[in-house]
């Protein structure tokens, strides 16, 4: 029987058609990254595309199916032995509130302890506003105030509510910049303090930069113990967070455990145009696509695990759960006991709370968004020693090393938190 030519001329193009298909499937839109100094509450760029790490930072670990690295425990608390002083309070109080996610409340607990010790004023435990008029969440629903108030025992006087005799109308708003200090407080807080004897501390972000500056000077070590040492879940919502991840590492029984968490929401995306390519200059976000041609370039296999900190699933991630599989929002994993609780709350607060924490204990953390939520998290994973924070960049190359892609914030070692680890 003859072969007909005009067949195998169908079936030849055919083939290179789905070749070009997959080949489009996986371009990289990415743009290339430069590094700013100094950005706005809100939209700070990424710093950097490929640095250099050094041997001792980080290690890949041998046999894993991946470019996994080693935990670097290897810093350890400056703060603890300059901690001496016994808490000293007056008769005055500091109140504040947490608003605007788990990555503004580190920084605003640690401006009003700051307030605190150097006024020797007592702290009064805060609510928790979230971003609509009326939501608000007490402190103790999300967070442990026990063990706040025994880290701080011996730096100021805490009382989880303001005494009945205090009025509100006695109580002054003083508005601080984060990463307040004390000359600061000396010259524009505590004489108000001393006129009113009570007052509200409201922070103020003039920039999401976490980076040392020599101008800083050595940082106060009450700054690293409230920042670091005093802020944990209540014990029902973290063990929420232990269940979610222990489901998440039984997905990624082939890469022995371990999984990456993307800060990726469709909604910030959205107000930051990321669906576009070819976008002139640095970025300030990654969408979907770009996440997981920036994964499987540096190594990562399909059946890695990946969650993402988006609220739910939207259609537009399917491209990524097309190359990774095994990719979910916290309703997949969370326990279907906790979702009426944690998901359907009409409070928001739950939800970052849980990816804020997520993001901070996975093995790695892709920030597909710039901002104060990529800052804190690579803070407490400095503090935790987990050092894989993988910066998304274009790769022009069809694969590269993972390592070129660690955050500056840890390659350079130039984070907030390295004032306070050693």
């Amino acid at each position: 029987m003859g072969v007909d030519l005009r067949q195998v001329v169908a079936g030849i193009l055919t083939i290179t058609m789905f070749v070009m298909l997959g080949q489009m499937l996986h371009r990289d839109y990415f743009d290339s990254l430069q590094e700013k100094d100094q950005g706005d509450a809100h939209d700070i760029e990424f710093e950097g595309s490929r640095v250099s790490v050094k041997d001792s930072l980080v290690g890949a670990l041998e046999g894993s199916k991946g470019p996994w690295m080693d935990d670097n425990n290897d810093l350890n608390p400056c703060w603890p032995t300059l901690l001496s002083d016994e808490a000293v309070s007056s008769k005055g109080y500091v109140t504040f509130s947490l608003t605007n996610g788990p990555e503004y409340h580190i920084s605003q607990l640690t401006d009003a302890v700051m307030v605190a010790k150097h006024l020797g004023a007592t702290l009064v435990l805060p609510d928790i506003r979230g971003s609509k008029p009326g939501d608000e969440t007490s402190f103790e629903d999300i967070y442990d105030a026990d063990k706040l108030i025994k880290s701080l025992d011996n730096v100021i006087k805490v009382a989880k509510q303001l005494p009945e005799e205090v009025s509100l109308r006695d109580i002054a708003i003083v508005k601080v910049p984060t990463r307040v200090t004390e000359d600061y407080i000396k010259e524009h807080i505590e004489p108000i303090f001393k006129s009113k004897g009570n007052i509200r501390v409201a922070t103020y972000f003039p920039s999401v930069n976490l980076r040392k500056s020599s101008q800083d000077g050595e940082t106060d070590p009450v700054a690293c113990l409230a920042m670091f040492g005093s802020l944990e879940l209540q014990p029902e919502l973290n063990a929420v967070v232990e269940s979610m991840i222990e489901r998440l590492k039984t997905h990624s029984r082939k890469s022995g455990g371990r999984f990456i968490a993307v800060d990726l929401r469709i909604e910030a995306l959205e107000k930051k145009n990321c669906h576009s390519a070819g976008v002139v200059g640095s970025k300030t976000c990654y969408n979907a696509q770009e996440i997981a041609v920036f994964l499987r370039k540096i190594g990562f296999a399909g059946d890695t695990a990946i969650y993402l900190t988006q609220p739910r699933w939207d259609s537009s991630l399917n491209i990524l759960k097309d190359i990774f599989p095994k990719t979910f929002t916290k309703e997949a994993v969370m326990p279907a006991s906790k979702r009426s609780k944690y998901l359907e709350s009409e409070s928001s607060e739950y939800e970052n709370v849980i990816d804020f924490y997520i993001s901070s204990r996975s093995d790695v953390f892709v920030p597909a968004i710039s901002g104060l939520f990529y800052a804190n998290t690579v803070g407490k994973r400095i503090a935790l020693g987990k050092p894989q924070v993988l910066v998304p960049a274009e790769i022009s190359e069809t694969s590269a090393l993972a390592t070129d892609y660690i955050s500056p914030y840890i390659s350079k070692k130039n984070h907030l938190a390295y004032s306070c680890f050693c």
